[in-house]
């Protein structure tokens, strides 16, 4: 196999019949600008005259070249400034939404009036669809979803022992134990967070009929802090709530 001949590098003079003329390469030259971006600041005659290809075959000078390339990356730059302002108007959003569920909780007088709350405000304020508020006691309460602390490490063990919020696609029978097996169905994406402060004393699921709108953890933060208050409060409010460490 024998090497290609390579291209001879472009120059930008040649030899003339009336003498030799200086020979630049044009990577020197690319190099000595690169070098001197201020050579043509005092050269504007120079700057004008310059001309650089167009897409539609002409050329334009290099001034021009120069404002279209600043154009497009200033339409850019207002592009990801309105895509950060947005997140930040729905960050803004959401934690006045969190700071009212979380002071409703605080000033909450019964357990009762705690699962009201967290359950009306996420459907109704966060407009989760599907929400579950389960709590661990060997004792029944008349007061929202109860289950042994057997029954659900039985069933969501996997998912109460990281500690974090969890947060994409569950199994079915873990989406059974959380939703119930009609509402499983319609569940896409979930995150699911325990109750924890001095042990374990229940777990908070929310559910989106869209696939990919809980993954990664995306989006949880609040639901954390949410949590982080409920697993101090509950136990306040009922002596049947157990302490599983």
């Amino acid at each position: 196999m024998t090497d290609q001949p390579q291209a001879p590098a472009k120059k930008l003079s040649e030899p003339t019949s009336d003498g030799l003329k200086p020979v630049l390469e044009a990577d020197a030259v690319a190099e000595f600008l690169h070098a001197n971006p201020d050579y043509f600041v005092e050269r504007e005659d120079l700057l004008l005259s310059l001309r650089l290809p167009h897409q539609r075959g002409d050329t334009v000078s290099l001034v021009e070249r120069q404002m279209k390339l600043l154009r497009d990356r200033n339409i850019e730059m207002r592009h990801r400034l309105s895509q950060l302002m947005d997140v930040a108007r729905d960050n803004d959003r959401l934690f006045e939404k969190t700071r009212r569920l979380i002071l409703d909780v605080l000033d909450a007088s019964s357990l009762e009036e705690v699962v009201i709350c967290v359950e009306d405000s996420l459907r109704q304020e966060f407009q989760v669809p599907f929400v579950s508020l389960i709590l661990f006691s060997e004792i029944a309460t008349p007061v929202g979803r109860w289950v042994s602390s057997g029954d659900a490490q039985q069933a969501i063990g996997g998912l109460l022992s990281s500690g974090k919020t969890v947060s994409g696609n569950l199994r079915d029978h873990e989406l059974d134990f959380l939703f119930g097996e009609e509402q499983r169905k319609q569940v896409g994406s979930t995150a699911v967070v325990a109750l924890v402060h001095q042990g374990l004393h229940g777990v908070l699921a929310i559910g989106s009929r869209d696939p990919q709108h809980y993954k990664s953890s995306v989006g949880t933060l609040f639901l954390s802090y949410i949590a982080e208050i409920l697993g101090r409060v509950l136990p306040r409010h009922t002596s049947a709530l157990r302490s599983v460490r």
